[in-house]
């Protein structure tokens, strides 16, 4: 049985033996030379961007954390987390519909989805902007009736409202397609098992299926979030000053501070991207438990076991 499994086993690739009878490493030269012309263009690159003056470093410092520019900051959080939220719950909604025995549910789902992964989110926050053209009055009551309960469109949809609402439309299709994915990757032992103990549809969803799928569901939508917060860019053509909105219009105004407050603008974008990053390495962490052996270390453990082996070493050399 052990001569199996050293013969199944990989073998590793090695040198030959050194003087004292220990196998030696491999050497790679290609690797070695890959790295280092790597590293020379990372480092002429990170110079370039250092001391073009072009990029006028000190007007980006000035502008960085301005009032106005974190106050674009903050309206481009508020419709992210807005959006995610309503967008998830529509995507849900539309997953279950899909998910539904019936045909209507199925049909339109289905339709929705298409037609918000098909329209590009311009076109849905442009539309929903000059709605007010079309359907200057909305109104309650009963379908094809009389409305008990009217009001006028332009004072409800607001610049947030009109940029929340286009954004959540078209997250919610794509959510919808996350979630249902999900619920679709539940071995289906688990339904038949749950059906066979007598537990109620909406009980066996609820308890033994949603949670299961959410080792999926949530990653992908985390990383969905990115997307997202990229988006929000967008509803600068719907008059919301959000962080990129406030920056077209100091620039409009600076015409020589265009570049550093573009700068302003991608440095801000990266920083939020890559906390959504963190979240979803830990996240995706978090929800692999039940399904791998060993988790992936967080980079604390990554640098603690690097020292280790660092001692480790030293220790060997010092102990010669």
């Amino acid at each position: 049985m052990t001569e199996s499994l050293l013969l199944s086993a990989p073998a590793r690739p090695s040198g030959p033996p050194g003087p004292d009878g220990r196998v030696l490493p491999l050497r790679r030269p290609g690797r070695w030379a890959a790295g280092f012309v790597v590293l020379v263009l990372v480092s002429q690159a990170a110079h370039g961007l250092i001391t073009n003056p072009f990029y006028q470093w000190a007007r980006f410092a000035y502008w960085f954390a301005r009032p106005v520019v974190l106050d674009g900051l903050l309206i481009t959080l508020q419709v992210t987390a807005y959006s995610a939220v309503l967008g998830l719950a529509g995507g849900v909604l539309l997953a279950l519909c899909r998910l539904s025995g019936s045909p209507v549910l199925r049909s339109v789902s289905w339709t929705y989805v298409w037609l918000f992964r098909s329209v590009p989110l311009i076109v849905v926050l442009l539309f929903l902007y000059n709605l007010g053209a079309l359907y200057p009055t909305l109104g309650i009551g009963i379908p094809f009736g009389p409305a008990f309960l009217t009001f006028d469109e332009s004072r409800l949809a607001t610049d947030i409202v009109v940029a929340v609402a286009g954004l959540s439309l078209c997250e919610a299709a794509y959510a919808a397609e996350v979630v249902r994915a999900g619920v679709l990757s539940v071995d289906q032992g688990q339904h038949e098992a749950a059906a066979a103990l007598g537990l109620p549809r909406r009980y066996r969803f609820a308890r033994i299926v949603f949670p299961q799928a959410l080792r999926s569901i949530v990653p992908s939508y985390v990383n969905q979030l990115i997307g997202l917060l990229k988006a929000t860019s967008l509803v600068f053509y719907v008059s919301l000053l959000d962080l990129f909105g406030t920056v077209q219009n100091l620039a409009g105004t600076y015409p020589g501070d265009v570049v550093p407050l573009l700068l302003v603008a991608t440095v801000w974008y990266v920083v939020l991207t890559s906390l959504v990053s963190v979240a979803q390495f830990y996240v995706e962490r978090y929800y692999a438990r039940g399904a791998l052996r060993t988790v992936a270390p967080t980079p604390l453990q990554r640098a603690r076991a690097g020292l280790r082996d660092l001692r480790i070493r030293f220790r060997k050399e010092t102990a010669r």
